[in-house]
């Protein structure tokens, strides 16, 4: 037995994860301490940092994602060094990318979590999804990919962080409820715009 899974509302955001794979500093000193007092990564240094990046000081004199480099992945990982626990990486390394999800959940009862699913869609496609997804996928009429599950284990709640997109591609997403009677229709699909380079 289906039921309508009333999901209403997807959004999507797309971003760079805030941690980054890459060197470790090497002198002992955070490279993240930017600015007066030293010792450990606070406010001040965000604040330097994002100074330097928006050019209100000049120039930029870091060494966090190469010699002279301010971006919003530099401003990033100071920010994420500065949080209780945090540390400073540096280096070239690759920027990892993300898309949460989130929609509004259904009205039927005994829902027991969400499936998503995700398709890659060639520029100027669409979304279309003409068979009910499934585990192994199901073929899209409109010249995207196959939908496949994306998540391992059903997903508690309205949101999903998708952490295995990359640079470039426009992707599809659509949702099922699932519960003890099965698992519903596919909710409207939702085309992302290509996700964004570093």
């Amino acid at each position: 037995m289906y039921f309508i899974p009333h999901i209403r509302h997807f959004a999507l955001q797309l971003g760079l994860l805030a941690v980054v794979p890459a060197l470790a500093w090497s002198q002992g000193v955070s490279a993240c301490d930017i600015a007066a007092p030293f010792g450990t990564v606070d406010a001040g240094d965000v604040q330097a940092i994002i100074n330097m990046t928006i050019g209100i000081t000049t120039p930029c004199s870091v060494n966090i994602g190469g010699q002279g480099v301010c971006n919003a992945a530099v401003v990033q990982r100071v920010i994420n060094a500065a949080l209780p626990g945090g540390t400073c990486v540096t280096g070239f390394g690759a920027v990892a990318h993300y898309a949460t999800l989130t929609w509004t959940g259904s009205s039927s009862t005994g829902i027991t979590g969400y499936n998503v699913y995700r398709a890659t869609v060639p520029s100027g496609g669409s979304c279309s999804l003409p068979a009910q997804p499934s585990a192994s996928g199901a073929a899209s009429s409109s010249g995207a990919g196959l939908y496949i599950l994306v998540n391992s284990s059903l997903v508690v709640g309205v949101t999903y962080i998708d952490t295995a997109v990359s640079a470039g591609v426009i992707y599809c997403y659509a949702t099922t409820a699932v519960s003890s009677t099965g698992e519903s229709v596919a909710s409207n699909q939702f085309l992302a715009s290509a996700v964004p380079t570093p």
